[in-house]
């Protein structure tokens, strides 16, 4: 059996609804800015959903990518690329030069895939004939070829490995990497996850299975935990962590922001959309991961909540949080940050870690915004309005996902 390694987070890169890098977007949400709009596009369609967190002022040149490699990528690739630059830049990684590149992998997951691109060559099938279709249809639309254009581009010929178990496939890429580098199948991995399904098409499905919030008001859309919550939010964005093995990060002198040190993953085997309401399988997931991060009864606690503002996702995990920790479960610092980000789908595991790592760096818990009217069955304390400053031990992020998947990442702080 492989020598069993530490690993640590070296770099970040995110584009989100409240930030298109990883220094604004973590300002944003310790301010408790909201990045949900209303949806103003689309209006032919007669959506009835009014409400959607965009990501804003999105310049694909400014992270290094020519108006071709725009023209040649879907949306989410486009996000994908340019999380993956800020990460790259921020390690200091270079294959070749600091990293072997066959010891140099990329997990990058999506949700949906090249969901405008699959859109736009239907119509263009139904309108103009099968002739018609873009030779760059397959490879603009696969929901894996954001994972193999960063490897392209940083020469990464390690394991390359696209995750797709919906609302957790952030988590799960994260997750995954973590144990390649644990168990010696590579030395560094840029792992995380990218969406862009902002789409009436979308939008109309999510909708229709009773999963989005009819709110109209920005400010009152995505309420994690409050009793007047009535759904999820629909987001986009990448958010991309650079995992490295310890020993490898600290010879080079890189810059270590927190440690992963925990992963747990399971299934409700339940139902479809909903989530298991006893919460035992999530539960497991969550004290599996604090399990293998050594976590101990007393030490200050994080959890960056799935928390998507649905009646049912809410007080699953609560109830999860519960029966993991016991009495644990009271003292623990509690938020959703998607209250200010809405829901990144296949990339919000990934910049939930990102969150829960600068939390623990910087010793400031993130609020859950709009928090005002607590669900009496939701009793934990979920950090409302505003953030707080507490030193931290360890971090969790869970991700409750369509098709009953659990996933949660323990995280250390490293000093």
């Amino acid at each position: 059996m492989s020598e069993i390694r530490r690993v640590v987070i070296t770099g970040l890169g995110v584009i989100s609804p409240v930030g298109n890098d990883v220094n604004t977007f973590w300002a944003n949400l310790k301010a408790g800015v909201c990045g949900i709009d209303r949806l103003t596009d689309y209006q032919e369609y007669k959506l009835p959903i009014s409400v959607a967190a965009r990501v804003k002022d999105f310049d694909p040149l400014k992270y290094s990518l020519s108006v071709a490699e725009r023209r040649r990528n879907d949306l989410y690739s486009q996000f994908a690329l340019a999380a993956a630059d800020e990460a790259m830049r921020s390690s200091g990684l270079k294959s070749r030069e600091n990293i072997q590149a066959e010891r140099f992998g990329v997990y990058l997951g999506s949700g949906i895939g090249g969901m405008n691109t699959f859109v736009n060559q239907t119509k263009v099938l139904f309108d103009e004939g099968a002739d018609r279709i873009s030779p760059l249809f397959i490879p603009m639309m696969i929901s894996n070829i954001a994972g193999g254009n960063i490897a392209i581009r940083y020469k990464a010929q390690g394991p390359c490995l696209t995750h797709v178990s919906a609302c957790a496939t952030g988590t799960n890429s994260v997750g995954e990497a973590y144990l390649a580098i644990k168990y010696g199948r590579a030395d560094a991995i840029l792992a995380g996850g990218s969406e862009a399904a902002l789409h009436p098409l979308a939008i109309g499905g999510f909708a229709n299975c009773k999963a989005l919030t009819t709110e109209t008001d920005p400010a009152l859309a995505c309420l994690p935990f409050d009793e007047r919550r009535g759904g999820f939010v629909m987001g986009e964005g990448a958010a991309l962590m650079m995992l490295e093995e310890y020993e490898h990060a600290k010879e080079r002198g890189a810059e270590i922001i927190a440690e992963v040190c925990g992963y747990g993953c399971t299934c409700d085997a339940h139902h479809y959309t909903a989530p298991r309401p006893d919460g035992v399988t999530a539960a497991k997931a969550i004290k599996d991961a604090l399990d293998e991060a050594g976590y101990r009864s007393g030490e200050n606690l994080y959890v960056n909540a799935h928390g998507t503002g649905t009646h049912l996702n809410d007080l699953a995990e609560t109830t999860a949080l519960k029966l993991a920790l016991g009495q644990d479960a009271y003292n623990a610092s509690v938020s959703s940050t998607k209250s200010m980000t809405g829901h990144m789908f296949g990339a919000t595991g990934a910049a939930e870690l990102i969150a829960s790592a600068l939390a623990l760096k910087e010793g400031i818990v993130p609020p859950t915004i709009g928090l005002e009217q607590p669900d009496p069955e939701c009793d934990l304390d979920y950090t409302p309005l505003k953030a707080r400053k507490r030193s931290l031990d360890v971090a969790i992020s869970n991700s409750l996902g369509f098709g009953g998947h659990n996933v949660c990442v323990a995280l250390r702080r490293v000093d």
